[in-house]
């Protein structure tokens, strides 16, 4: 199954994920951007996904999600194998959080824990890298190859360490987010600098750095909104669709000091909030890391 829309459109149109026609062992490949206008205007496919983040070393993962997931957060596999068929995700973002404790030491396993989410899911998968510029290219080469042929979406690509990211991803045929720190211009500087490393901009995801909401998601809103109706105005560098991943939400007070029994409850309605927020603002993709927000998000999608 493969999901596709027309072309000519505003906002340019990127595939992720590989069928087995395509070459790869994904059941479906989704296609998203293809917009013509604002978002929820009726105006274009919009293709709204929920993605679920997992991590290969739950160490440094919020302490809300570990005790939520139990045992799962121990096996990414298994775990990402639950993102999909339990949680209902659309796909899965894999983060190798393990860089951060074992530095080179980790290499060894990062392909083998790639080949293991991808063999147990069926859906298009996003890998996040080390967050570590002096290990990023080994860990992008790593994971890029373990995924060949299934047109990954690389993460991300920084204006100080974009060049690793950029080659994984012409190597073996991936996409890459492109992430610049709420920043319009700096948005369209990077995606000019990948443009000319030779990345495609069809294979280009716009990250403009997403804040929890109450903590600086507004000015975040603000800058999503700029980008998109830029690109609707006919700039070129920035008509890629969008992802947002409020990183810090399940990290913000009102989350760490609410009482056990509320953990829960209010650290979905905080990612829920500051997500659905960003496809207003015009995301393509959401990346959350509780599971019942994905049920949440799902829902309100649907209506």
């Amino acid at each position: 199954m493969t999901d596709s829309s027309d072309s000519g459109s505003a906002i340019r149109e990127v595939r992720l994920g590989a069928t087995r026609e395509e070459g790869g062992t994904r059941e479906v490949s989704y296609v998203i951007g293809g917009e013509r206008g604002l978002p929820f205007s009726g105006n274009g496919p919009e293709r709204l996904l929920v993605a679920l983040e997992i991590c290969d070393d739950p160490r440094f993962w919020p302490p809300v999600v570990r005790d939520y997931v139990g045992d799962l957060a121990n096996n990414p596999d298994e775990w990402a194998r639950a993102a999909e068929r339990t949680y209902g995700a659309d796909l899965v973002r894999l983060n190798f959080t393990s860089t951060k404790q074992r530095g080179f030491d980790a290499f060894d396993t990062i392909a083998a824990t790639t080949e293991r989410v991808l063999a147990a899911t069926t859906r298009p998968l996003i890998v996040e890298g080390s967050n570590e510029p002096k290990l990023d290219s080994e860990v992008f080469r790593r994971c890029g190859e373990a995924g060949e042929g299934e047109r990954l979406l690389l993460g991300t690509a920084e204006a100080d360490r974009y060049r690793s990211v950029a080659a994984a991803a012409l190597a073996y045929g991936h996409a890459v987010i492109a992430q610049s720190p709420i920043d319009v211009n700096l948005a369209k500087q990077l995606n000019i600098l990948l443009r000319e490393t030779g990345v495609p901009q069809d294979r280009l995801v716009i990250d403009p750095y997403t804040g929890a909401l109450g903590y600086g998601f507004e000015y975040s809103y603000s800058v999503m909104e700029r980008i998109r109706l830029a690109a609707l105005a006919d700039d070129a560098d920035l008509a890629m669709p969008m992802i947002s991943a409020p990183t810090d939400t399940l990290s913000v007070r009102e989350v760490r000091e609410a009482a056990p029994a509320d953990q829960d409850a209010m650290a979905v309605a905080w990612e829920f909030y500051t997500a659905y927020s960003a496809l207003v603002a015009g995301a393509s993709i959401v990346c959350v890391r509780h599971p019942l927000t994905v049920e949440r998000l799902k829902k309100a999608l649907e209506v």
